[in-house]
């Protein structure tokens, strides 16, 4: 997929995007800060890091500057309402940078944290990458806990399995 324009990207960002903030509502609050084991991501952290890298990295490089992350503590947000309020302003925040890339921006390279020159529209095809992959980990973890979670474009593989067997 090449970025050519960033209003087509943002579109498709916002629908990405849309499914994983559909995951907030049915993470049980009291869960916000659980975690599989010791040391490893909390969901809050899950949440907050999407947040933060973002906003914090990915916005900061897309304007040809240096990242700014910093972590994903609970020290951004505590507890689950302030969580999914910090995830969304700081989704807002990176839209308003993002929409003002312009074609020629797109092609420009920014340097990432790593140190590698990369042209900007290949960094933001890696930001939805990493979206999806911590997506996952909200599923896996929402499975963990017995939450039944929807499924990503209408049919789960069991119901698409029962169609075929059908025909």
């Amino acid at each position: 997929m090449q970025i050519t324009n960033i209003e087509d990207f943002l579109k498709y960002y916002s629908r990405l995007k849309f499914r994983t903030q559909r995951l907030f509502p049915i993470i049980p609050p009291d869960k916000i800060e659980w975690t599989y084991q010791q040391g490893k991501f909390t969901i809050g952290d899950i949440i907050r890091h999407l947040a933060n890298i973002e906003r914090q990295m990915y916005a900061e490089n897309a304007q040809f500057k240096q990242s700014q992350y910093s972590g994903c503590g609970t020290e951004f947000a505590m507890g689950y309402q302030a969580t999914i309020d910090y995830y969304q302003k700081c989704y807002d925040e990176s839209q308003a940078i993002f929409s003002k890339l312009t074609p020629d921006d797109l092609n420009k390279k920014c340097r990432t944290p790593g140190g590698v020159d990369l042209t900007l529209w290949k960094w933001l095809r890696a930001m939805a990458e990493h979206e999806i992959h911590h997506r996952g980990q909200l599923y896996f973890y929402l499975g963990m806990l017995g939450v039944r979670t929807p499924p990503m474009f209408g049919l789960t593989s069991e119901e698409v399995a029962s169609t075929y067997l059908k025909q």
